[in-house]
């Protein structure tokens, strides 16, 4: 009796306990089940608010971005609460890869010792450069010197050319030379006009001695060097001075450095530089600084400091990159923010570190930064850091590569910041029909521009931008909306600063921008008079690829010319 009992107290004991786990949570048994789907990782992480094309703006609150006017979308986030293109390691992970970091400061713009470190690159002495021409009309029969590199001795035979005007001409000299001692001017004439020709005294003598005209002349270099470009080909017909060879000599070069405006009021010409290689990494260079360029570089904000360097041992290659400094100049006392060299990363295009966002989290972003001089073992700062920010300064690579393993912005992907560009044709804008009416002018004078782009004629470029330029400043357009204004007035910049360089290459790159901001609006305008194709070449801007408007259907590119005239492709039609 007992026993049956204690096996009765044990089976209640063990029922009330599994009813409590099963029920014990329920204050009403005969309510639904109810789910809590309420985000609290979203509400503990502040909402941000980006553009779209511009994703690098995070504002805290919703409205129109700042730089297009576009209406602003909700940032994306992680479950993690990390911001789109965050990553976050581990501490075994940060422990194994030796990750360090240091909080930006300030510092001399220059090293302890009063020194300026300038980084450039060597470059061909223009003052050696020079083109050998072809000296009359013809076809060129044979091209002795054809490629690239080739090193070229003054009277070396450079081509044999086929040239019909010359057999006239010896035929002059021919009968004349029977005349000489009646009509010595005449006769005087005849030769002066070969040796215009360049033909020498032992060519022409041998001319008049054979008493037969030759249909094939040898041209001849005028002097020594290495050939930088071949300008002709064999069987191509050339023009009386149409270049066939641009030739340089490198004996001397320019070693060619970019100088920040807050180090120009330290620089002089005449003042000693040191020049260090990559190539020669211990061994130093002496020279003097021959040149530093008056005009500033508006995109780089730099100025171009020059030396020559002797290159009698053909140690310095065009292109290749170096490192002056500059000896005795005061130690400039501006504070700059400076980072380690070991931070920054270069890809060619982009110089970039990670930062750290999270102080009390191994969460880190990609930023990308404009750099200044090296000084030793740290690079100035321009633009993208802030005093305070603290930067990863060991294992940065590692950090990178864990960004490209999760799909992230990284040095070799610029993750999805490209996928979050709106296209173009789904900008939407609304202009007044005298808008639409007076920016037919704008359209006219673009279309000249871009056929002076595809003709590689920096002159006409920058007339036309300059008359693109005024006829689009005489459009009212304070009463247009926000991204109407704001493209409007971007286009206007950049024509402005397209007419005011005669660089080709500079001209080039505001294109590209210029292009991202007329074209939607054309794009917006309606009745045009002409059927309009948006083109696209693939490999302009880096690769990035660059739109342009066209006339025509067929590609004629306006960022190579005729280095690559049929580059791109039709990808959308304006009606």
């Amino acid at each position: 009796m007992k026993k049956n009992i204690l096996y009765f107290g044990i089976a209640v004991i063990i029922g009330l306990f599994g009813g409590y786990l099963v029920f014990g949570n329920s204050t009403d048994l005969t309510s639904p089940k109810i789910t809590d789907t309420h985000d609290h990782i979203s509400e503990s992480a502040e909402q941000m608010w980006t553009c779209s094309m511009h994703p690098h703006i995070m504002l805290p609150e919703a409205g129109d971005c700042p730089i297009c006017g576009m209406d602003l979308i909700p940032a994306e986030f992680s479950a993690e609460g990390l911001a789109m293109n965050e990553i976050k390691m581990t501490k075994n992970a940060m422990a194994l890869a030796n990750i360090q970091t240091s909080i930006v400061g300030s510092g001399s713009a220059s090293d302890d010792d009063g020194m300026i470190s300038l980084s450039g690159k060597i470059t061909t002495n223009e003052e050696n450069n020079s083109v050998q021409s072809s000296y009359f009309d013809g076809r060129i029969e044979r091209l002795n010197v054809n490629y690239k590199g080739q090193k070229l001795n003054q009277g070396q035979l450079l081509a044999t050319i086929y040239a019909p005007n010359l057999i006239a001409a010896q035929q002059e000299l021919i009968t004349t030379a029977s005349l000489k001692e009646a009509q010595p001017a005449l006769y005087k004439a005849v030769r002066n006009k070969l040796k215009n020709w360049k033909l020498s005294e032992k060519q022409i003598d041998a001319i008049e001695g054979s008493g037969k005209a030759r249909e094939n002349f040898p041209v001849y270099a005028t002097v020594s060097g290495t050939v930088l470009e071949v300008m002709a080909r064999e069987g191509d017909y050339v023009k009386q001075g149409q270049p066939l060879l641009r030739v340089s000599n490198l004996n001397s070069v320019w070693a060619a450095f970019d100088a920040y405006e807050n180090q120009i009021s330290d620089l002089k010409v005449g003042q000693k530089i040191k020049v260090v290689s990559t190539a020669y990494a211990n061994k130093e260079f002496d020279a003097t600084v021959s040149f530093i360029d008056p005009i500033l570089n508006k995109m780089t904000r730099t100025v171009t400091v020059r030396a020559t360097l002797k290159n009698t041992d053909d140690l310095f290659k065009p292109g290749m990159f170096v490192t002056g400094k500059l000896e005795g100049v005061t130690a400039n006392t501006d504070e700059v923010l400076s980072v380690p060299a070991s931070a920054v990363m270069w890809t060619g295009e982009r110089s970039l570190v990670y930062i750290k966002t999270n102080i009390n989290e191994p969460v880190f972003e990609m930023r990308e930064v404009t750099i200044g001089t090296r000084n030793g073992e740290y690079y100035t700062i321009i633009e993208g850091l802030s005093a305070g920010d603290e930067v990863v300064t060991n294992g940065t690579f590692t950090v990178d590569a864990a960004a490209q393993l999760q799909g992230k912005k990284s040095m070799m992907n610029r993750g999805k910041v490209a996928e979050l560009k709106e296209p173009m044709s789904d900008m939407k804008m609304k202009f007044s029909a005298s808008f639409q009416k007076e920016f037919k002018k704008v359209l006219k004078g673009y279309l000249e521009m871009k056929d002076a782009f595809v003709a590689s004629d920096a002159t006409q470029v920058a007339a036309f931008a300059r008359v693109t330029s005024k006829s689009f400043k005489a459009i009212a357009i304070e009463s247009l909306g926000k991204m109407e204004q704001s493209h409007s007035k971007r286009s206007i910049d950049l024509l402005d600063a397209i007419g005011s360089h005669d660089d080709l290459e500079n001209q080039r790159a505001h294109y590209v921008i210029l292009n991202e901001n007329i074209v939607p609006i054309v794009m917006n305008v309606d009745s045009l008079e002409e059927l309009l194709y948006v083109q696209k070449c693939p490999m302009a801007n880096n690769n990035k690829g660059a739109v342009w408007l066209s006339t025509e259907k067929d590609i004629q590119n306006p960022y190579y010319g005729d280095a690559m005239l049929a580059c791109g492709s039709v990808i959308e039609e304006i009606k």
